[in-house]
């Protein structure tokens, strides 16, 4: 049945291929083969459109390419493009198993799932820094800080005056900061 079309078709390949300009020729190969080659590529690429579309594009710019050599014949130039097209999708199998497939990562292989390490480390450095301080400043930061008190709750805890708290709050913070930059 395919060859009984493409006979058809022959009336509207002209006698003077070699003649035909690139954009007829173009023009003419998908309008006669366009549609059939299509449908056969597209087994071909297991059901893929674009990828079909793209070997059906292909095989027409190689045919445009080679079109001082092609056979004008329907039924020859038909068997050429199927031949091209399978050669092209066969190729790009061949290509893949080759090379690596590019996959996109999960969105779970790039989540970063806390460990706690990292806290813990800090944690940990912060209390040596802190050991590191006289036992005023030290306890200046602890009710200030971890215990959250306002400086005058602080001051009637500790039992000296606010303006003592505040004083060595600001000497024991500027001790840390000392302190944790010189561990980097």
């Amino acid at each position: 049945m395919r060859v009984q079309r493409h006979r058809s078709v022959r009336s509207s390949l002209p006698e003077e291929a070699h003649e035909e300009s690139g954009e007829q020729l173009v023009t003419t190969l998908y309008r006669e083969f366009g549609g059939p080659l299509l449908r056969n590529v597209r087994r071909l690429t297991g059901g893929d459109q674009q990828w079909a579309e793209d070997v059906v594009q292909e095989t027409v710019f190689r045919a445009w390419r080679n079109a001082g050599k092609l056979n004008r014949e329907p039924g020859l130039l038909w068997a050429w493009l199927m031949t091209v097209a399978r050669r092209i999708v066969i190729d790009a199998h061949r290509q893949r198993s080759v090379r690596p497939q590019e996959v996109e990562p999960d969105r779970l292989d790039t989540v970063s799932i806390p460990d706690g390490s990292e806290s813990m480390l800090s944690k940990m450095v912060v209390s040596e820094a802190l050991h590191q301080l006289s036992e005023e400043h030290r306890e200046a930061l602890v009710q200030t800080y971890i215990y959250d008190r306002t400086i005058n709750e602080a001051a009637e805890v500790l039992g000296v005056p606010p303006g003592t708290v505040k004083s060595r709050v600001y000497y024991a913070l500027r001790a840390l900061q000392k302190t944790m930059k010189e561990r980097g």
